[in-house]
């Protein structure tokens, strides 16, 4: 174990006036780094300090060269910073565990940014951030990708690529697509005037609330059905459910990869989108997308523009799961009889705080068998296409994850995430593994179309 934070470099060629434009993000978060006492709560629960044992690649040791980065002790182009920084997963488990309450997700955004303009983002996420930055390339690129995954030739392809490491963003990116195909639960909707009396009084009823549903990017490519079934099951449940037609991308890919200026661009048309004066409640049912719309109000704190309209807006952001657990739980369904894990999305369990929540609407199936996953918490290594970039680690991370779903013996793994169900589903498909990885929403409108809540 390397327990030892690197030394920050000193004598940068840099002049002081471009160290301040560089660092300035992570200057204004100045004050979220001085709550850090470098007590080590943090270093087990971080999973490349348990992999690597570096210092430097620990929510402190990170911490460490964020500080040196503000203070002027280290160029924001060394080596050190850069690499250490990328490292991160970004899955947050840091924060429920530190005693501090140091907010690291928000400084390592910060931070991603600086790394970012320092020159430290990659070909790939460039290119993959400027196709999610505009609709139109959105729409074009997932649009091919539906088309290619039709062909079924990504899962056959992926698992004969030799496993090399030059070959892995192919073969690993070619196993993601596979794995966001459809569902393979067989769905029957059976007659039932009993429930269709029920689900006919459900409309007449006065609505809980009014809800606008975030569609997202790759989870309208990639996930359209998960977005559908997020309408049905609030609907069934009481919510009335309202189409935003002119929203876009939510920036979290953006804002976790450095890219914060096209973060906020898209965070202010999804403002001007979603009135929100009009709504209750604004749906996700995306962990990333979830907490990037439930932090609009620290993305653009300082847009004295939109400041305030960002927060307003924050405040009414919930997952799916929160919706349907409210009051008196979702209504129960029809019998699934399977065997199920649920894997903690990080962006849920941790930036959001929601993890009995996704589990009581896997508990609202009649006969579905939930087996508890050793380790449900800990990050799958996706962090949006980290299990591409970093094919070492993110891997290494994967793998771990992949055999502790195998081991439960389980049919299926809900975890309410697209990236990962990507990661997870494609790590799966690799091992050669039947289990496949959906959304708990997919589970649970099954389970009405077989309660009969549907109408044919």
């Amino acid at each position: 174990m390397k327990n030892t934070m690197q030394s920050p470099e000193h004598g940068s060629s840099e002049s002081p006036l471009t160290l301040t434009s560089l660092t300035e993000a992570l200057r204004d978060q100045e004050d979220r780094l001085l709550p850090c006492v470098h007590c080590g709560f943090c270093l087990p629960a971080c999973p490349t300090y348990v992999r690597l044992g570096d210092e430097n690649d620990s929510p402190r040791g990170r911490l460490h060269l964020m500080k040196a980065v503000v203070e002027g002790r280290m160029s924001p182009k060394s080596k050190a910073f850069q690499t250490h920084i990328d490292r991160c997963l970004g899955c947050r488990a840091c924060e429920p565990v530190c005693p501090s309450g140091v907010e690291y997700g928000l400084l390592l955004e910060s931070a991603r940014e600086v790394a970012s303009k320092a020159g430290g983002m990659s070909f790939l996420s460039r290119a993959l951030m400027g196709i999610m930055a505009r609709q139109p390339w959105t729409n074009w690129f997932m649009g091919w990708a539906r088309i290619f995954r039709w062909t079924r030739l990504p899962k056959l392809i992926a698992r004969i690529i030799p496993k090399l490491q030059v070959l892995h963003p192919f073969r690993f990116g070619l196993a993601m697509l596979a794995a966001t195909s459809e569902t393979h639960l067989k769905s029957f909707t059976p007659k039932s005037s009993k429930n269709e009396k029920e689900k006919n009084d459900i409309i007449q009823v006065q609505p809980k609330g009014r809800v606008a549903l975030l569609e997202g990017c790759v989870q309208s490519g990639l996930f359209s059905r998960v977005n559908r079934a997020t309408e049905r099951l609030l609907q069934v449940n009481g919510y009335e459910v309202v189409t935003v037609t002119e929203q876009g991308c939510c920036g979290a890919l953006h804002a976790h990869g450095g890219a914060t200026d096209s973060a906020r661009k898209l965070a202010i048309a999804n403002l001007k989108a979603f009135d929100s004066d009009h709504f209750d409640y604004i749906a996700t049912n995306s962990a990333g997308c979830g907490l990037a719309l439930k932090e609009y109000g620290h993305l653009l704190e300082h847009d004295s523009k939109h400041s305030k309209t960002a927060y307003a807006f924050s405040g009414k952001v919930r997952d799916i799961s929160e919706l349907l657990t409210m009051s008196n739980g979702p209504k129960v369904g029809g019998s699934i009889p399977m065997k199920v894990t649920y894997d903690a999305a990080c962006h849920l369990c941790h930036g959001q705080g929601l993890l009995t929540e996704p589990k009581d609407l896997l508990k609202a199936i009649p006969n579905l068998e939930i087996i508890d996953l050793p380790g449900e918490e800990e990050c799958c290594g996706g962090a949006g296409i980290y299990g591409i970039t970093h094919g070492d680690l993110g891997v290494s991370i994967g793998e771990d994850k992949v055999n502790a779903i195998k081991n439960t013996g389980v049919d299926l793994v809900a975890t309410a995430n697209p990236g990962c169900i990507m990661q997870i589903g494609a790590g799966l498909i690799l091992a050669g593994s039947t289990i496949t990885a959906q959304h708990p929403i997919e589970l649970l409108d099954e389970s009405y179309r077989r309660a009969g809540y549907y109408a044919e």
